[in-house]
């Protein structure tokens, strides 16, 4: 039962994550309707939000963050630097913060937005900036007044990516305080699965691809990649202090387990397999591998 202390230290935060999603939605530069279409609710629930009368979903805030431009650990924690239940991605990782006021942010974050779709669907190769100047309904100058490249818009693309992926980290894990579950829906949440799933993966698959023939790539892949490799050992190491997980080397059950998801999304990418028998895969090896055996 939640003593009177607990309740006002869960009211506190409550009150403080409300004061961060307000200013993120101010400093935005978008509409309450914009922002709710973005979110996929119709403004009624938003404004319930935002008055503290209803709680945003984990989702919600994850869609919110992607179209307010911040993260979900500002959100929740008020720093991107905040401890929790997954590795920090460092800044260099992050899509790149300029100094600029909220128009020009906002033209900013649309024009990525819109070549990250375009990438996704269509290949880098096959992206013009003409192409990305017409999805975002702007000029090819304009595009060029914020990225200097078409290399350098694809660069952050992958950085999109990086937070799309760690926000949704942020939002969900938490709930999870078994380290199986919590090991198990982190391996969800990297599913290909859905249009945004898929989009998100083939931009990492376009990355892999890249720093395989690129040496100059691979750094930043790297450092993207350590991040996830992160949370995955992460996760694995607060299991075996729990006595959840076998008593094995962290190190090689992450690189197992990485290697297994990452085989499995380009099977999926590729047609090969659904996401839903990728996640029935994954959760098989985790059962027979990772997890302890019950005596």
């Amino acid at each position: 039962m939640q003593s009177q202390e607990e309740g006002a230290v869960q009211a506190d935060y409550r009150a403080a994550l409300l004061v961060r999603v307000r200013t993120a939605i101010r400093d935005s530069g978008l509409a309450q309707r914009d922002v709710a279409r973005h979110i996929g609710i119709d403004e009624t629930k938003l404004s319930k939000a935002l008055k503290g009368t209803r709680r945003f979903r984990p989702d919600e805030l994850t869609q919110l963050a992607t179209a307010a431009g911040v993260t979900v650990n500002w959100l929740l924690s008020g720093t991107d630097d905040a401890v929790g239940v997954s590795a920090v991605p460092a800044a260099i990782i992050l899509p790149t913060r300029h100094r600029e006021d909220s128009g020009h942010a906002q033209k900013r974050r649309n024009i990525v937005e819109k070549a990250w779709w375009l990438f996704a669907e269509r290949g880098y190769s096959s992206v013009r900036i003409a192409d990305i100047a017409a999805a975002s309904g702007t000029s090819d100058s304009t595009v060029h007044y914020y990225f200097r490249t078409k290399r350098e818009i694809f660069a952050e693309t992958l950085r999109y990516s990086v937070k799309l992926a760690f926000d949704r980290q942020i939002a969900e894990l938490h709930l999870f305080p078994n380290p199986i579950d919590r090991l198990k829906r982190l391996a969800f949440l990297q599913l290909p699965a859905g249009e945004r799933g898929h989009a998100e993966m083939s931009i990492w698959l376009q990355t892999w691809a890249e720093a395989a023939v690129d040496p100059a790539g691979r750094q930043g892949h790297a450092q993207s990649y350590r991040r996830w490799s992160q949370t995955v050992h992460d996760i694995i190491v607060d299991g075996q202090h729990g006595g959840c997980f076998i008593a094995a080397d962290a190190d090689e059950l992450t690189q197992h387990l990485t290697a297994i998801i990452d085989g499995l999304i380009i099977k999926v990418l590729t047609g090969m397999l659904t996401s839903d028998q990728m996640y029935a895969h994954i959760e098989k090896f985790i059962d027979r591998t990772v997890v302890t055996p019950i005596s």
